[in-house]
């Protein structure tokens, strides 16, 4: 299920939504340039460098890094675990990554998903509490995305990249903001697929319950996580669900509803 626009029109230019994607855009490529490619991201060691490591949060001044290739992989270790000695190359402070990582992606797909979710559903957010305000939320949003994945996994020391945490609190504004919303949606099932225009209510829970199960599946089994930062996306979810409000006096009068296209 994909969505591709809704019917709530935008009282004036979305300009902190396009600046943002374009910033992610360029980070993108900026992180590709000397290993990686276009497609499957970053190399792992600039991933490592500039993603928000739970470990590193939770043991402040102890640094991970990539260990020296052995059969031809290299692993994370990081200071302070057993049997790690020496030292990672510089490193930013751990906090100065939990706003990086929120710009970094692990592949094209990863990315281009992440920008037509805050492109259909960030701009009408913006519009409701203006472009400062805006900055603000998706921050902050940003940042209780990544402490939901640091109290559920502390130890873990895999970086945890993307702007999905973000944009899932703008998701959590948006269902507050736009419940009668219409969102016209690409649908799949199995060889049949089509567009049908659904309410946001039902897309964006449908959303987040999936998001809930894959992350129920993650806690009984760790291959059931798939490597995604499901709590990340719940906790930045339920912060813009809970904390609109304080961005946004009340909800804006929306104009009757009308076909998406």
């Amino acid at each position: 299920m994909i969505p591709l626009k809704d019917n709530i029109p935008t009282e004036r230019f979305a300009l902190v939504t396009v600046a943002l994607i374009l910033a992610n855009v360029v980070v993108y490529l900026l992180s590709i340039r000397h290993g990686g490619s276009l497609w499957s991201g970053p190399p792992n060691d600039v991933t490592v460098h500039y993603g928000a490591i739970p470990y590193e949060f939770t043991h402040p001044g102890r640094h991970c890094g990539l260990t020296a290739p052995f059969a031809g992989a290299s692993q994370i270790a990081c200071e302070g675990q057993a049997g790690v000695a020496g030292h990672p190359g510089p490193q930013p402070p751990f906090w100065q990554t939990a706003f990086t990582s929120m710009f970094m992606h692990g592949g094209l797909l990863h990315l281009a998903g992440n920008m037509l979710f805050l492109w259909i559903f960030g701009n009408n957010v913006e519009d409701s509490m203006g472009r400062l305000r805006f900055i603000a939320f998706y921050l902050l949003g940003g940042l209780a995305a990544l402490a939901g994945q640091v109290l559920i996994d502390p130890g873990s020391t895999v970086p945890t990249v993307g702007a999905s945490g973000a944009i899932a609190a703008v998701l959590g504004g948006y269902i507050w903001l736009y419940p009668r919303a219409r969102v016209l949606t690409l649908i799949f099932i199995i060889f049949f697929v089509t567009v049908i225009e659904l309410p946001a209510l039902a897309v964006l829970g449908l959303w987040f319950l999936e998001q809930l199960a894959f992350a129920s599946a993650g806690q009984v089994s760790p291959a059931g996580g798939g490597g995604i930062a499901y709590f990340a996306h719940i906790g930045g979810f339920l912060f813009g669900l809970v904390l609109i409000q304080t961005f946004v006096k009340r909800r804006k009068t929306v104009p009757p509803p009308h076909p998406v296209y």
